[in-house]
């Protein structure tokens, strides 16, 4: 080893290390063995190296060669400077450099730019400009776009790269010149050293100065103070003994709850110690294993649990690397509190159990995809997700699903050919559909929420979360209940103005002594009311009372409670047994008789001809207060035994809580009991005891298709006709059952990831990225026309996009405006039951990542219905690592796909031709083998497809003038993998393959 010059890490965890300098070799030692690895040959002479996403070193000439962390390959070289790079820094996505620039006349000057590469995009940005000459640079290692720039005179500035026109110049009288700048690991200091030998330090608070990340005091064993003697006699001042401070909370600051733990039990006692007991003098001895700090004891509290206990789960990223064996099983990355029936101070009610409190979703890096909802689930009903604007009305949701009228209504609607974008009902038909065929998963209700918000009128009532910051939760679900009635009765009439059908299940007929009220429709029942009213007789305004008989009532009552307005009623609830299970109401000349527990059993005995129908309780929406400090939310409660989630009438009931994505089962007497400081009904749900589980899946022989046999848009003057893709045949071209239908979708970003920055350092995300639907393309799969879509619907999106993602997307701004945009553009509601009817006619998608695809797009479909590109050529014993569209198609099928952007219909088209090249595999029964070559050639390239593109030969185009993009021809140089020749099934089938869709 001679001159060395510069070293790095090789990752923020390794123990190795990377020397390098004036010589034409570099060292990879372990720090930790001490010897050499590596030695690795290098054509460059390195002065400075930074580690990030890739190793960034400079040379002696001016150069930055960009080495990969693994293999330690060049990956890329930027010429920098002309003469040297005096100093560098890199953080995240950039890398920015200062430098020397030879002069004309010789000598070289510092450059008056900072130059600054993106490390994501490996292309240079921007430079910044720095007058004064930049000689050092330094990254904010909190803020990664913030960097600070000083010269060798002391002049400093303070820029962020992102808006390179805006920063902070200071320009401080400091001497000498420098020699060096440094930022403390916490960005809170920076140290200006001189070639006097002097540092300063300079901070933007003195009182509050941390240095480092994780700044730990040094722990000095507690020294024992005998208090001072105090001698109290009748001449003391009482006042002169002073009080002292309690950190705990007192036993006379008495709480709400009269229950308080007493003591702690003993601490547990080491296994190891246990293990290794000798018999000693006086009792047994054994050898302290050190797991604990001197004097350090655990206190554990005592835990009153009734079984229900839950704890929150580990992230699914963490279970398969503690499967794997690749993490300590002492440590979690989610740092999950226990979620108990304990009762902690001041924050939680200690008789409230767990499955009622509030639920929240925690976020890893890799997003809400990453948390384990199954845990919390291991019904077969599915819950929803609570991480969408007005997800309040989860509950409520839940409670029209398992009304079996409601849902069989809802169904035959979304089935006919309704196509209006703010359609509700349509919309809970939809979400009906995807939580039956869920079976228990996790799903979200993304398309109803955005809907109802889109609705005027649920704004003006304040029903939306943006517009009723101030009213209650218990009052707020109320109002959604009678709007949601009324708005899906319009809805409904829409399709089926004549018929009456929804109205007679919903609303009861109310006739009004007075014509002026005929039109009332309330779910209550002879409502008395005292107004002043004109009297043609009298010629003035009299005291008028009036009031209202029921004519008939439905088959389905949705009751408000109104507890809000009423706070001696809700004494009544806490009463055991006052809600009925089963209720009785008879229409007698106008009055309604109302019969409950043994009056409603003997009237059935006694006068069985009374016109009397008999109700069920299918289940309620009530209001949850869980804790002090914590907000009040909504959970449902639903009786099994009357709803959907039997279609057979069970002996017992089956009472089940929906606390949104939690769902469990509980009894009937936790079901209907109810504690005023906590628990109360806000909604109730009864339906016709001869209603119950009663479903009606006619609805899937009676869908309405048109839509995929036409060419429908917003804009469709503005389309050219080779943008309009190739609808069916409806004479040769039905789909059905097992139909295969490539599909790939493109999406945009509504709203960038919200994260929050701990003391620790660490980065919590609080909200994740939120993606909205901008493309979907669906392509025949055989016949005459394979491979054309008859499906290319571009969506217009009413949202503001945050990141039109063009490069990953293929979508521009222009595309999605109806304006000016030439593409075939679409209401989600038009694109989504298309997706939907292919869905419910039994076709088999095939695409690439479709998982992802299907739940931001927010529709369930089973697994039998899917053939993932992604999942045929995965081998989980090789490598845990996806394998990408792109890599598959040029290493399979000799073709050069997303080189410049991405393209829905080309990539559909891509998977289509992967899963026939597996079909080909299995065929020849080399799957594994032709699996295990591509993941060994993958770890080769790092998975990414050569720059040099020519190194495969073969092309894939689309068939389909103006669709997508042509892939371009390149020259053959090595052939892709050969598949051995196996026997086919039977006859037919092309030259290279048997077709599976023969």
């Amino acid at each position: 080893m001679t001159a060395l010059q510069c070293m790095s890490f090789l990752g923020k965890d390794a123990s190795e290390i990377l020397l390098a300098g004036c010589q034409n070799v570099m060292y990879k030692i372990d720090v930790e063995k001490g010897v050499i690895v590596q030695q690795v040959p290098s054509q460059y002479e390195y002065m400075l190296m930074r580690l990030c996403r890739y190793i960034c070193a400079a040379t002696n000439t001016g150069a930055i060669i960009f080495l990969d962390i693994e293999s330690l390959a060049v990956v890329r070289e930027w010429q920098a400077y002309s003469s040297k790079v005096s100093d560098m820094d890199a953080r995240t996505d950039y890398l920015v450099t200062c430098g020397w620039s030879a002069r004309p006349y010789g000598g070289a000057s510092f450059e008056s730019f900072a130059k600054v590469f993106d490390l994501k995009k490996l292309e240079q940005r921007q430079p910044i400009p720095f007058h004064g000459g930049a000689a050092f640079v330094a990254v904010n290692p909190k803020l990664g776009s913030t960097i600070v720039l000083m010269s060798t005179h002391g002049q400093v500035q303070v820029v962020d790269v992102a808006h390179p026109n805006t920063s902070a110049l200071h320009s401080p009288f400091l001497g000498n010149h420098m020699s060096h700048l440094v930022l403390a690991p916490s960005g809170q200091a920076w140290a200006l050293a001189d070639n006097g030998g002097v540092i300063q330090i300079w901070a933007l608070d003195r009182s509050h100065l941390r240095y480092t990340e994780h700044a730990a005091p040094p722990e000095f064993a507690d020294e024992d103070f005998a208090p001072p003697s105090i001698g109290i006699d009748s001449d003391l001042p009482l006042n002169t003994v002073g009080m002292p401070y309690y950190r705990e909370k007192l036993l006379s600051a008495w709480s709400e709850d009269p229950i308080y733990e007493v003591g702690f039990p003993p601490p547990r006692v080491d296994p190891e110690v246990l293990k290794n007991l000798l018999p000693s003098a006086v009792g047994y001895r054994a050898s302290n294993p050190k797991k604990t700090l001197r004097n350090q004891l655990d206190r554990l509290s005592i835990v009153r649990s009734n079984g229900l206990a839950l704890t929150t789960p580990k992230f699914l990223s963490e279970k398969t690397h503690e499967a794997d064996g690749e993490m300590d099983k002492g440590r979690r990355i989610s740092d999950a509190e226990v979620f108990t029936n304990t009762n902690p101070t001041g924050s939680i009610k200690a008789n409230v159990p767990p499955m009622y409190r509030l639920m929240e979703i925690k976020y890893s890096r890799y997003g809400v995809d990453d948390f384990d909802f199954g845990y919390y689930n291991k019904t077969q009903y599915s819950g929803l997700e609570t991480h969408i604007t007005n997800s309040y009305l989860n509950p409520l949701l839940q409670l029209f699903k398992y009304i079996p009228l409601f849902r069989n209504l809802a169904l035959h609607h979304t089935a006919s050919s309704c196509l209006a974008e703010s359609c509700l009902l349509c919309e809970l038909g939809f979400l009906f559909d995807m939580l039956e065929k869920a079976e228990g998963q996790k799903c979200h209700a993304t398309n109803f929420l955005k809907a109802f918000s889109s609705l005027g009128e649920a704004s003006k009532l304040q029903l939306t979360e943006e517009t009723s910051p101030q009213s209650t939760l218990e009052v707020r679900i109320q109002a959604a209940n009678r709007f949601l009635l009324k708005q899906i009765g319009m809805d409904y009439q829409r399709i089926a103005p004549g018929d009456g059908k929804l109205d007679q299940n919903l609303n009861p007929r109310v006739r009004s002594s007075t014509p002026a009220f005929s039109r009332v429709l309330k779910d209550s029942f002879e409502r008395e009311s005292n107004q002043r009213m004109w009297c043609d007789r009298c010629r003035r305004y009299q005291l008028v009372q009036s009031w209202e008989t029921v004519s008939n009532v439905p088959p389905v009552l949705m009751i408000n409670t109104g507890l809000n307005k009423q706070t001696d009623g809700r004494l009544l609830w806490s009463i055991p047994g006052w809600l009925p299970e089963r209720i009785g109401i008879c229409i007698d000349k106008g009055r309604v008789l109302c019969l409950e527990g043994e009056a409603l059993r003997a009237s059935q005995r006694t006068r069985p001809s009374r016109p009397l129908i008999v109700y069920d309780l299918v289940g309620l929406v009530a209001d949850v207060n869980s804790g002090e400090n914590q907000k009040s939310h909504m959970v449902s409660l639903i009786n099994g035994m009357m709803a959907i989630s039997s279609r057979q009438p069970q002996e017992e009931p089956q009472w089940h809580i929906f606390n949104d994505f939690l769902v469990r089962k509980i009894d009937k007497d936790e079901a209907l009991r109810f504690a005023t400081r906590w628990k109360t009904p806000t909604i109730l749900a009864y339906q016709h005891q001869g209603g119950s589980n009663i479903i009606d899946d006619g609805w899937r022989d009676s869908l309405d298709t048109t839509c995929l046999f036409m060419n429908w848009s917003l804009n469709p003057y503005n389309v050219p006709q080779q943008n309009w893709p190739c609808v069916l045949d409806p004479a040769t071209e039905q789909p059905g059952s097992g139909t295969h239908v490539p599909i790939d979708t493109e999406f945009v970003r509504l709203q960038q990831e919200e994260i929050e920055i701990l003391a620790t350092g660490d980065r919590q995300v609080i909200r994740p990225t939120r993606e909205g639907l901008a493309r979907v393309s669906v392509l025949r799969a055989s016949g005459p026309h394979e491979g054309l879509p008859f499906i290319d619907d571009y969506i217009s999106i009413s949202e503001p996009v945050v990141d039109y993602v063009t490069k990953y997307s293929g979508v521009s701004a222009g595309d999605l405006d109806p304006t000016v945009s030439v593409r075939p553009l679409v209401p989600l509601k038009v694109a989504y039951k298309k997706l939907w009817l292919l869905l419910n006619l039994g076709c088999i998608f095939v695409g690439h990542g479709l998982i992802k695809d299907f739940r931001n797009i927010d529709i369930f479909v089973p697994k039998a219905q899917i053939v993932d590109t992604v999942t045929l050529f995965y081998n989980p014993a090789r490598s845990k690592r996806n394998l990408s569209l792109r890599f598959l198609a040029w290493y399979l099928l000799k073709a050069n796909i997303q080189s410049e952007t991405h393209d829905s219909v080309e990539d559909a088209l891509t998977a289509l031709r992967l899963w026939r090249k597996y079909e080909e595999f299995r065929d020849a029964g080399v799957v594994e083998k032709m699996v295990d070559e591509i993941y060994t050639a993958g770890r080769k390239l790092n998975y990414k497809v050569p720059e040099k593109v020519g190194v495969v030969g073969g092309g894939l185009s689309v068939p389909v003038p103006g669709r997508g993009r042509d892939t371009p021809d390149v020259d053959s140089g090595v052939s892709g993998p050969s598949t051995p020749v196996g026997k086919k099934a039977g006859g037919g089938g092309s030259e290279d393959f048997e077709s599976p869709l023969k």
